[in-house]
């Protein structure tokens, strides 16, 4: 079996879940990357944003919130993904194993959360307070955090796709809800996944710009 990478792994309940860990020297912050719909650490999308973070300086924490058997019944219900309440239990956990990891413990935290994985990452910060430092959401539900949106004191960007006029609805809805300082940013010509030429470099920089600024 080959290596991977920088490969961690996280005990949480009867569960093992798995995230590649990198940390760039001198890093003051560590990016924690939550997947949404169908999506695992081995996004490529994910993993571009990852790689654009870690030259800015900042350590990154690419990590599947479903173990592989979760991730294959998931596959065939789409139930899994939409479990907020599950995938925000998880990243809290993840988020209190880096403050006590002696690689980590040290380092301010951030969420990057995608389609779902967004929602679990505004109520992950909702109920770490001032634990979490900053959220960046990409193409994100954030709407589906429902209550919690008024309790998250992170400053928090929120990231759609010009193209994506439900998704930005939605975000617009979320967005009034904040009570944090708060931004909505959106990428001219992007569809959901920002599969255009150049957005997901728009996307990465906001991201990168952001995290520095907060961190």
């Amino acid at each position: 079996m080959s290596k991977e990478k920088n490969l961690i792994t996280i005990s949480i309940e009867k569960v093992t879940l798995e995230g590649n860990l990198e940390i760039p020297k001198d890093a003051v912050g560590i990016v924690v990357f939550a997947h949404g719909s169908g999506s695992s650490r081995f996004s490529p999308r994910n993993r571009m944003v990852a790689e654009e973070l870690n030259k800015a300086g900042h350590a990154t924490l690419l990590f599947d919130l479903l173990t592989k058997e979760e991730e294959a019944i998931d596959m065939q219900t789409r139930e899994l993904r939409f479990d907020i309440d599950l995938l925000t239990m998880r990243l809290i956990q993840a988020a209190q194993f880096l403050q006590k990891n002696p690689q980590t413990k040290g380092l301010k935290i951030g969420f990057f959360g995608s389609s779902t994985g967004a929602a679990a990452a505004l109520k992950a910060a909702a109920e770490l307070k001032r634990n979490v430092a900053v959220v960046v959401s990409r193409g994100g539900r954030p709407d589906l955090a429902g209550a919690s949106l008024p309790n998250v004191v992170a400053p928090t960007l929120l990231i759609v796709g010009g193209n994506d006029t439900q998704v930005i609805a939605l975000n617009e809805q979320a967005l009034a809800e904040l009570n944090c300082e708060k931004k909505l940013e959106i990428v001219e010509g992007a569809s959901h996944l920002f599969e255009e030429p150049g957005t997901l470099m728009q996307v990465a920089k906001l991201a990168e710009k952001w995290f520095s600024m907060h961190f």
